[in-house]
């Protein structure tokens, strides 16, 4: 694993916010989570979920995928 990349990840879960959504999307597992369940389960704001959710893809750690009018995480 690159040195670089793996400050830039260990960064972006340094959020509690952050956290939890790492958490929440790991214990999924493979299979993941809709953006919407994710939301619900965290008690989130949907702008607050979107601009984390981003952090996490830049940095590599977390995918979105669309599977008709939904995104899975």
């Amino acid at each position: 694993m690159n040195l670089e990349q793996a400050a830039r990840q260990l960064e972006s879960i340094g959020s509690p916010t952050r956290l939890a959504i790492y958490r929440t999307l790991v214990r999924a597992g493979h299979a993941g989570l809709p953006v919407g369940r994710l939301q619900e389960g965290l008690g989130i704001a949907a702008s607050t979920l979107s601009h984390h959710l981003r952090r996490l893809i830049d940095a590599g750690l977390v995918t979105q995928e669309r599977q008709a009018t939904t995104l899975i995480c």
